[in-house]
């Protein structure tokens, strides 16, 4: 658990660094490396964002924006993680000296899982008791009493901005599902955000040789990103974004994409986790973009 809080300290002080030394600045998206994508198919779509971002710079500052301001150089950076060893999130607990509210201080939001968040649980029970936003994960087997009970008991004052209900149901179980949680929410007037995690509800072994290897399906986590879009518009929510595992590395841990288009044979070939498959930068990034092309052209 140390190890774990060192390295992320570290993760996060670069990124920091990052983001304030000229990697967020919208002035200089030409400077950013991601020539690849002009040999791919999602070249269009970056072209199209990129030339619409420097449309709207140019005209700012025709009329008199000052372009130099830091909101268009730098980005503010928020952490979350699940809320799963107890005894490391007790030990980053700490007591507001001015409000005297507690805050976990692993993270600026805290969710619990699945598998953890029985009512009488030690789960629940400690991510009540602090003050950060707090999230749930949920899968298309919820009961509608236990999610009404559940929401009444980590937002007993229905606090606009206290709750996200992070949906995992899978690409072909969301159509059905998450409309009736919407509907459950909706009915009983709950104020709740809305996130979508692709990626634990779409997890499956596929047979390399002789053994088995977790992995998941490009396709599938698309579609379900999309699906998910589109009943929120249809039932008059706001869907508040999405959580992608993912590394930087080129790994082969997901199958599909339009660039790389991992084969079964090519899992093992650097297959890395240790845990759950993640989808690699490139495959990380044509799912960015196109989000970001959908959403520009009010399809979602």
């Amino acid at each position: 658990m140390l190890k774990a809080y060192h390295l992320s300290s570290q993760t996060l002080n670069i990124l920091r660094a990052f983001s304030s030394g000229g990697f967020a600045d919208l002035n200089r998206l030409d400077l950013w490396d991601l020539t690849f994508v002009s040999e791919n198919p999602s070249n269009r779509m970056y072209q199209n964002i990129f030339q619409n971002t420097q449309k709207c710079i140019q005209f700012m500052r025709a009329v008199g924006v000052d372009i130099s301001n830091p909101i268009f150089k730098t980005t503010q950076l928020y952490t979350a993680h699940e809320c799963l060893l107890l005894p490391y999130e007790e030990s980053l607990t700490r007591k507001d000296s001015i409000t005297q509210e507690w805050y976990g201080c692993s993270g600026h939001l805290l969710w619990i899982g699945e598998r953890t968040r029985q009512l009488n649980g030690s789960h629940i029970e400690f991510i009540k008791g602090i003050n950060n936003p707090i999230g749930v994960k949920i899968s298309e087997n919820f009961n509608t009493n236990e999610i009404l009970e559940m929401i009444k008991i980590l937002n007993p004052d229905n606090e606009l901005g206290r709750l996200m209900l992070i949906t995992r149901m899978g690409a072909k179980n969301l159509k059905e599902k998450l409309p009736e949680l919407i509907h459950i929410v909706k009915n009983n007037s709950l104020n709740v955000a809305w996130c979508c995690d692709p990626m634990h509800g779409n997890t499956f072994s596929q047979s390399v040789g002789d053994s088995k290897i977790k992995t998941r399906s490009f396709e599938d986590i698309v579609e379900e990103i999309i699906v998910y879009f589109e009943i929120h518009k249809s039932c008059g929510t706001y869907p508040g974004g999405i959580h992608l595992e993912l590394t930087g590395m080129n790994v082969t841990e997901c199958l599909g994409g339009n660039v790389q288009d991992i084969k079964e044979d090519d899992l093992i070939k650097n297959y890395k986790s240790t845990c759950d498959p993640r989808l690699n930068g490139i495959q990380a990034l044509e799912i960015a973009l196109l989000l970001a092309d959908k959403l520009s052209n009010e399809s979602l």
